[in-house]
């Protein structure tokens, strides 16, 4: 089966969709009164131009051998995952209101047994172990999916994740990308505070990835350098995204820790109002 490119949807299109995501992030979070909402909208307009945008998927086939791969290495960022599944048609819309709940499909760290995804997530810094296996095997089968693999900032200070890269790079991995969600903020506080990470963009070039730094709130800046990783050219690539946690919320943004939030009933309906004023 050979399914022909979609046409690129338009920026404002890919912008609705990311606020439909971000929509779809607080209803999920709201039903349970918590979770990872912070990263859910920081990170859903780069689901939204990979979903809509770039990558080569079928909502109506979720395992159709011939679509691109999306590995969430991160798996706590399972709510946007979902979001974008939910709102590309893979799971029901309905569904998201177990988000969390005990026995849903939906929980809070990304199970592979969910349709649409395709690793089990959580313990970071194996996602690009994962997603460099994917590819080599797809070169050796004669296959021509690109994998992704969504990783986070914090990630970057697990060895298993330099190992990953070094071996890439090696292996010439040209239809690997990995995106890296840069919002500067861990579980244990901003990283500043915990240990650095930076010069991130630099770190991967001296590990023989080409990479790309872009702001990871912006479609104008995420399109084009999505775009890039369909050409072939003996490298890995990296797109650097520099985002805002809780983007697009003042009530989640303005926290001084807002790794895992958690929101008062009555603040929900506010978190909401702000979104809708979202351009």
């Amino acid at each position: 089966m050979t399914k022909p490119r979609l046409e690129r949807p338009a920026l404002d299109q890919l912008a609705r969709h990311a606020k439909n995501i971000r929509r779809h992030v607080l209803r999920m979070a709201a039903g349970r009164g918590q979770g990872y909402v912070g990263q859910g909208l920081d990170a859903a307009d780069i689901l939204a131009a990979l979903y809509f945008g770039e990558m080569r998927h079928d909502p109506a086939q979720p395992d159709w051998p011939e679509r691109d791969r999306f590995l969430l290495s991160t798996g706590h960022y399972s709510i946007v995952l979902f979001a974008a599944l939910a709102e590309a048609g893979v799971l029901n819309e309905a569904e998201l209101d177990t988000y969390g709940a005990d026995g849903s499909r939906l929980e809070m760290s990304s199970l592979e047994t969910t349709p649409g995804v395709e690793i089990t997530g959580g313990s970071l810094g194996h996602g690009l172990s994962l997603a460099a296996g994917m590819a080599l095997g797809a070169r050796l089968t004669g296959a021509t999916h690109r994998v992704f693999n969504f990783l986070s900032d914090g990630e970057l200070q697990e060895g298993a994740t330099w190992e990953a890269a070094m071996f890439a790079a090696h292996q010439r991995l040209d239809r690997l990308v990995a995106i890296v969600d840069v919002n500067r903020t861990q579980a244990d506080g901003p990283l500043e505070d915990v240990l650095e990470v930076e010069p991130v963009a630099d770190k991967w070039r001296a590990f023989g990835w080409q990479a790309v730094e872009v702001n990871g709130n912006d479609l104008s800046e995420l399109v084009p350098a999505l775009a890039t990783t369909r050409r072939r050219g003996r490298k890995p690539r990296v797109i650097v995204c520099h985002t805002r946690l809780g983007y697009g919320v003042p009530l989640i943004m303005e926290r001084e820790r807002a790794h895992f939030v958690r929101v008062e009933a009555d603040e929900w309906d506010e978190a909401s109002r702000q979104l809708e004023r979202l351009a």
